[in-house]
C-alpha cells in the first residue's frame, strides 16, 4: 500500500532513529486526558499527551512544553512511573511516563510544531473513562492501555515494558 502524506511526514520527522519521549498521565474525576493521533493510511492511535525531548531541557521541562503545545494546559510533573519501548518500524522510541497534575491553562486542541500545518496529526482531545478506553480496539490505543482494568493500573506500573512490540527480527 502506498504511503499517504501523513505517513510520509511521520516517517520523515520521527522515523528511522531512536527517539526519547516524555508522556504525562493526567487523571481527574475518574477520567484520563487522551489525544487522538492520526498515524497515516487511515489509522489513528489514542494516547496520553507527550512528545519528543529537546536537547538541553530536562524531562520535566519537556513534558510541560508538550502538554502546553498539545492541550493548552499547564502542569506540574509528579512521579516518574515507567518506561515503555515503542517499536513499530519505522518508529522507535523510549517513552518515559510520569503522573502529572493540572495547575492552570484552558483545555484546547493543540498542534505539533514539528509538523507542517497541512500534516498535523493531533486530531482530537478527550477526557475518557476506563470503559470508553476499553471499548476501543487495541489497534487504536497505545500499547500501555491494552491490558489495564482501571485507570489506577497505569499509575501503579513500574519498570520497563515493551508490550506487544513489532520487532525488527
Amino acid at each position: 500500500m502506498p504511503k499517504d502524506k501523513i505517513s510520509k511526514e511521520i516517517e520523515a520527522k520521527f522515523g528511522n532513529h531512536l527517539r526519547s519521549r516524555v508522556n504525562g498521565i493526567l487523571i481527574e474525576d475518574g477520567k484520563i486526558l487522551m489525544i487522538k493521533h492520526l498515524m497515516g493510511n487511515g489509522k489513528f492511535m489514542w494516547s496520553v499527551p507527550g512528545g519528543g525531548m529537546h536537547f538541553g531541557h530536562n524531562a520535566s521541562e519537556n513534558l510541560k512544553r508538550e502538554f502546553s503545545e498539545e492541550t493548552g494546559l499547564d502542569i506540574e510533573v509528579k512521579d516518574y512511573l515507567f518506561v515503555h519501548e515503542y517499536l513499530a518500524a519505522p518508529l522507535h522510541a523510549m517513552e518515559h511516563f510520569f503522573s502529572v497534575e493540572k495547575i492552570g491553562g484552558n483545555l484546547t486542541l493543540g498542534t505539533d510544531p514539528e509538523l507542517y500545518s497541512d500534516s498535523q496529526i493531533i486530531e482530537e482531545i478527550s477526557w475518557m473513562s476506563i470503559n470508553e478506553i476499553r471499548s476501543l480496539p487495541n489497534e487504536a490505543l497505545h500499547q500501555i492501555f491494552w491490558g489495564i482494568k482501571s485507570l489506577e493500573d497505569l499509575v501503579l506500573l513500574r519498570g520497563y515494558f515493551n508490550f506487544e512490540n513489532n520487532s525488527l527480527k
